[in-house]
């Protein structure tokens, strides 16, 4: 037990990089963050859930438990944030979009490059899009930064070779801008149609996984008691494990032939 608190202790207050990096700056400013916020802001998500998980299991039932809620817990929101970062780039992609289109609109209405910069930067609804944008248009042979996703950089990249050729030879730039906007508007309605076609089979692995959560309830209101017999036998401890085990199997092949198919 104690092995168990301290490790999960461990994993919570285990440092990130660029959190120390904020922390130590915001010091040589005159201005340090309170202790108990610099330490939750250190934390890293995942291993936090984990051993918060682990931390209740082993307050609640046995060392077993807690290792087993704190792997589920991790797992989960890894998957989580791996969720939340594929909806984020979606959004990128229509907003690089948006911001193509305001650039178009305005250079085939005989605005300035710059005034059309501007008003691209200001159509991005994504804060690191716009900038990005404005950087690949003003300095297309400098570094530029792809906001974290294939697809813009791909596209930011082509805006930037259509600037220095454009800039050589006077070719119109609103036309490639257009056609990567294009490109963009329909890699993003793909992106939402495979999205579609493959909420049906998610929801089902969804509802798969939480089966066994409700036939443990069932058994507890009939007055069985699975939970003791899981966790306070040795056979019941072998099922808790092989069945997690499984689990864990089911929904990796699931969510792998999901992105097999949406690739």
């Amino acid at each position: 037990m104690t092995a168990v608190l301290a490790a999960a202790g461990a994993l919570v207050f285990w440092p990130d990089a660029g959190a120390v990096r904020r922390t130590r700056m915001a010091a040589l400013s005159g201005r340090p963050p309170a202790r108990v916020w610099s330490l939750l802001h250190a934390a890293p998500v995942p291993p936090s859930a984990g051993a918060v998980a682990a931390l209740i299991g082993a307050l609640l039932s046995t060392p077993l438990v807690a290792v087993l809620a704190g792997l589920a817990a991790f797992v989960g929101a890894r998957a989580w944030f791996r969720a939340r970062a594929a909806r984020g780039s979606d959004g990128r992609l229509r907003s690089l979009a948006d911001g193509l289109g305001a650039l178009v609109a305005d250079l085939r209405a005989g605005r300035s490059l710059d005034a059309a910069t501007e008003a691209a930067v200001a159509a991005c609804s994504d804060g690191r899009c716009g900038p990005a944008l404005a950087r690949a248009i003003r300095a297309p042979t400098g570094p530029r930064s792809h906001a974290g996703d294939h697809a813009v950089g791909e596209a930011l990249d082509r805006i930037a070779a259509a600037v220095r050729l454009s800039g050589r030879t006077g070719c119109s730039l609103a036309a490639v801008a257009g056609a990567v906007e294009d490109d963009l508007r329909a890699r993003h309605g793909h992106r939402m149609e495979l999205r579609t076609a493959t909420a049906a089979p998610r929801a089902s692995a969804a509802l798969l996984a939480g089966l066994p959560l409700v036939g443990l309830a069932m058994g507890h209101g009939v007055g069985a008691d699975p939970w003791s017999v899981l966790t306070g036998t040795g056979t019941g401890q072998v099922l808790l494990v092989a069945g997690v085990a499984l689990e864990a199997a089911g929904l990796t092949w699931s969510r792998r032939l999901i992105a097999r198919a949406v690739r």
